[in-house]
């Protein structure tokens, strides 16, 4: 059954307030209309583009990233609390993909979820000690990848860091990321 405008419009207001990534392509799927009738609902509901929204999210709440260059990091980090939590995303691009299956390579999904890692690290210096990590299925070209950051356990020189990496709402990574950091002093004023 057809929602109504007004019904549609309330469920695209609490769809990208739950998912504010989520592309007007997927939005016109999901609700079974054109891209054009988003747009318009995003207008009438002065509900900004999705650039605008990555950008909003991102300088409402993002910490300096101390251990690398912002431009070294895989991805656009659109949240960063540094020691707490962080997340990207990465558009899969021909760039990224076998050409024979359009299947990313492993590789370009470990290194967003490896870089978020580093970045999440509140020091100057921060290296992949070891990685333990699992795949869950294939990301193919033209898939959004939202890597999400947590720092579970830290001491004065490792720190635990998970990294759960979902396209929409399946998850295809999982890793746990042993970080070295320099030896810091925990204590205020040493």
């Amino acid at each position: 059954m057809k929602k109504s405008k007004k019904e549609r419009q309330e469920l695209l207001k609490e769809t990208i307030k739950s998912t504010p990534f989520i592309t007007d392509e997927e939005l016109a799927e999901k609700f079974s209309v054109s891209v054009q009738t988003i747009r318009l609902d995003r207008l009438e509901l002065s509900i900004p583009e999705l650039r605008e929204r990555i950008k909003s999210v991102a300088e409402t709440k993002l910490d300096d990233v101390k251990a690398l260059p912002l431009e070294e990091v895989i991805g656009e980090i659109i949240d960063l609390q540094l020691d707490e939590s962080a997340i990207s995303i990465l558009d899969i691009k021909e760039e990224h993909v076998f050409s024979r299956n359009k299947i990313a390579r492993g590789h370009h999904v470990f290194a967003q979820a490896n870089s978020l890692a580093v970045a999440i690290i509140n020091d100057e210096l921060a290296l992949t000690a070891k990685a333990n990590i699992r795949f869950s299925r294939p990301v193919r070209v033209g898939e959004r990848v939202v890597a999400k950051a947590k720092v579970k356990e830290t001491s004065q020189e490792r720190t635990i860091v998970e990294v759960n990496s979902y396209v929409e709402n399946e998850p295809v990574f999982k890793g746990e990321f042993t970080m070295y950091r320099s030896a810091q002093d925990t204590k205020e004023g040493s």
